[in-house]
């Protein structure tokens, strides 16, 4: 993985590259590149034996044109301010992509949870939330899971708010535990807009999802229920990976045995009658789809110029450096961006928030109808931006779509003060 590129600069890029197709100004351009808040903040927490700890915390509103702002909280030892601006402007656009009324937001905590107790990060998320008091709220931002957050989080931040406000508000947070006010289908969404993106791709490509071989890299929530969902649909997933390495089977893999394997023995490693391989080994396999589904600057630009799948989904946020998605789209190789891709999670998050407003629970059918049909207009949109304005990427097209959503409402509401 490639630890030089910052992730903000792989975003402006981005945003560069598809300006270039609208009329913008510069004042314009750079306004959409920027957050409009960002905060940094330092946490201070007893620890189990009576220490305190100090630990670094940001949170990012970019861009409130189209809504409140949106997105998740990640606990991760790499997170930094400028991965946050990056997340948080991709959820922005990836909102406006799938017309989900949001703005984008991210947050981070510099920390591995796995060096800390329950108590302990209980304590640590309580702290956090008491800290993002004065900016969230259902009407204002509202955060989510991330890396290595969940549902439990979710729930001790909502408590946290709601004991602090004296009020009942389970839309101050979406991601929750259904007996907190979560939404059917919310764990499975980033897996399920995966599948559906990769249908509505290989439909597209006119390719046979049926007997098609997958690799996946980074077998978390995301990437394993995708490679579940795509298994189901006939598709033959040859390899995964996660942290401690990655697995291979040419003739395919029980995508939830594997996951009932990393249950039990906390990683990939080691299931049975599997050839290992590397990470970057599994990046460059020759397959039919990719799913780079860990974390950001997965592929290099050397790394693309090994790379042998025909399709590239990218289930993770930005895992593709710019050069790297340069010379992909100089090797046809069809890459569907993130924001489309993985924009399951957020479109079920949004349903979860208007359930949360309207106190009315949906079924996992209506959430799963209302996802597919999210994902489908998406698609359509996206490949009608592509073909019609002969645009190099579906990356660009992806956001020409969303800017121009963005400069909409952002010309409706005027200009304050």
């Amino acid at each position: 993985m490639t630890e030089t590129i910052n992730p903000f600069e792989s975003f402006r890029t981005q945003l560069d590259e598809a300006a270039g197709f609208l009329d913008l100004s510069d004042g314009e351009l750079e306004r959409l590149k920027q957050p409009e808040r960002m905060l940094e903040t330092t946490l201070s927490v007893e620890r189990d034996d009576g220490s305190l700890t100090t630990l670094t915390a940001f949170r990012s509103q970019f861009n409130g044109d189209r809504g409140p702002y949106k997105g998740g909280i990640r606990y991760h030892p790499n997170v930094s301010r400028d991965e946050v601006k990056a997340l948080s402007g991709w959820m922005a656009y990836k909102c406006a992509l799938v017309d989900v009324p949001f703005g984008g937001g991210k947050g981070g905590i510099v920390i591995d949870p796995h060096d800390y107790s329950e108590t302990e990060l209980e304590s640590i998320t309580r702290a956090f939330a008491t800290e993002l008091r004065p900016l969230v709220g259902p009407d204002r931002d509202i955060p989510a899971p991330d890396v290595n957050t969940g549902q439990r989080e979710m729930n001790w931040f909502k408590d946290t708010y709601e004991q602090l406000e004296d009020v009942t508000a389970p839309g101050v947070v979406t991601g929750k535990s259904l007996d907190a006010g979560g939404s059917e289908g919310r764990v499975e969404a980033t897996g399920r807009s995966v599948m559906l993106t990769a249908r509505e791709a290989f439909d597209y490509l006119d390719i046979e999802m049926d007997g098609a071989s997958v690799a996946v890299q980074g077998y978390g929530n995301a990437g394993a229920i995708a490679a579940s969902l795509l298994e189901d649909r006939g598709a033959n997933i040859v390899s995964v990976s996660d942290s401690s390495g990655a697995i291979y089977d040419p003739n395919g893999l029980d995508a939830d045995a594997v996951s009932d394997h990393k249950t039990e023995t906390g990683c990939v490693a080691d299931y049975p009658s599997t050839k290992e391989l590397t990470n970057e080994e599994l990046l460059t396999l020759d397959v039919d789809l990719l799913i780079p589904a860990a974390l950001e600057n997965a592929i290099d630009e050397a790394t693309a110029e090994e790379l042998a799948a025909d399709i590239v989904i990218e289930a993770a946020n930005g895992p593709l450096t710019p050069a790297a998605d340069d010379v992909l789209a100089d090797r046809d190789v069809y890459v569907l961006p993130d924001i489309l891709a993985n924009a399951g999670g957020v479109t079920v998050s949004y349903f979860e928030w208007v359930q949360n407003r309207q106190r009315f629970h949906w079924t996992e059918e209506r959430v799963n109808d209302e996802l597919e049909a999210v994902i489908e207009n998406a698609f359509a949109a996206l490949v009608d931006a592509y073909e019609e304005r002969d645009l190099p990427s579906l990356r660009t097209a992806a956001y020409v779509i969303a800017i121009q959503r963005v400069l909409d409402a952002a010309e409706k509401n005027g200009r304050f003060p």
